[in-house]
């Protein structure tokens, strides 16, 4: 009699061991059960937003449940970021981010996160080029002119941003760093002021987003010197790259990813990333996303993460090179 009692708990045990091996990867199969939440850092109707919106719209498509998307901007992306770093690791709470995350981590030091210890990378979505304008009566067509003119007048030359620590100037930096060359950096409070004044000739140039500034190349209010990734930009392929013009390995893009507190299960980081990846290699993503400038980024997890870890990496160094400080 024990023993047939001792069969059956034992038969028991291993039932239920099976059982909860068999359930394991239903976990992640059964996420989503309700609606997911991706938090937008950025203010609404920019490029992050936009992209925000059409992943989610998408990922609702292929997972069943509603991806919310909510916008929470404020100091440099910091508001937003921190509201999901303190949000439950359970992959109902994402976080849209972008390089601008990899600047913040050293330049802004006192924030109350940092992106590597209290998140986990789960994929990244697209990449934008930038590309180099300048006033048409700057004496520079090609980044060879550039060069030269700016070594022989050290300092005369200037540039113009959005703002410090924004993709835009840290790409002026990173080109200074590279080239070897001194360019003066003038901030603006948004692009817009900083676009109608290299237009004008009070600034002699500036880095921006491909299509923002493709039409006021064709119409000759900026001539184009140089886009910024590494391959030409399928919008201005005529325009060549500073990677090619004589700055060897200048790669500045804005690049947007998804992330999720740390302690996310690895099934639903997994399981969001396969998703994520499908659809940014769809061929109809691939043409929607070209024709707007952006190029798909396909890696898993643990790539992306080692991406994230030598962005963070690429940008520290220019930073203390530069001294540069948050505003």
């Amino acid at each position: 009699m024990a023993t047939r009692r001792n069969l059956n708990r034992s038969l028991l045990l291993a039932l239920g061991l099976a059982g909860a091996l068999l359930a394991a990867p239903a976990f992640g199969q059964a996420y989503p059960t309700r609606a997911v939440r991706i938090i937008v850092p950025f203010a609404a109707g920019g490029p992050a937003d936009i992209y925000a919106r059409f992943i989610a719209q998408r990922l609702q498509e292929a997972m069943g449940q509603p991806f919310v998307v909510e916008d929470k901007p404020g100091a440099g992306s910091v508001i937003g970021t921190d509201v999901v770093a303190k949000a439950a690791p359970d992959g109902y709470t994402l976080l849209l981010m972008s390089n601008t995350h990899t600047v913040n981590e050293t330049l802004v030091p006192g924030k109350p996160f940092a992106l590597m210890r209290d998140f986990v990378g789960i994929a990244p979505i697209n990449y934008s080029d930038l590309v180099l304008v300048a006033n048409p009566a700057l004496k520079a067509s090609s980044i060879k002119d550039l060069l030269k003119l700016a070594k022989a007048q050290p300092g005369k030359l200037n540039y113009a941003s959005s703002g410090v620590g924004t993709p835009y100037h840290m790409a002026g930096e990173l080109f200074k760093s590279m080239a070897g060359v001194y360019l003066v950096h003038i901030p603006y409070r948004g692009s817009s002021g900083a676009r109608t004044d290299v237009i004008g000739g009070q600034v002699d140039m500036m880095f921006d987003a491909v299509t923002t500034m493709v039409d006021q190349i064709k119409s000759g209010k900026v001539k184009a010197i140089a886009t910024t990734g590494r391959q030409r930009s399928d919008v201005l392929p005529d325009v060549p790259t500073v990677n090619e013009s004589g700055v060897p390995n200048y790669e500045a893009t804005i690049w947007l990813g998804l992330m999720a507190p740390k302690g996310t299960p690895k099934a639903i980081v997994e399981r969001l990333n396969e998703a994520v990846s499908r659809i940014a290699s769809q061929p109809d993503v691939k043409q929607a996303w070209g024709r707007q400038g952006a190029t798909p980024m396909v890696m898993n997890a643990a790539a992306f993460d080692k991406y994230l870890q030598d962005d963070i990496a690429k940008w520290a160094k220019v930073i203390k090179s530069a001294n540069i400080k948050a505003e």
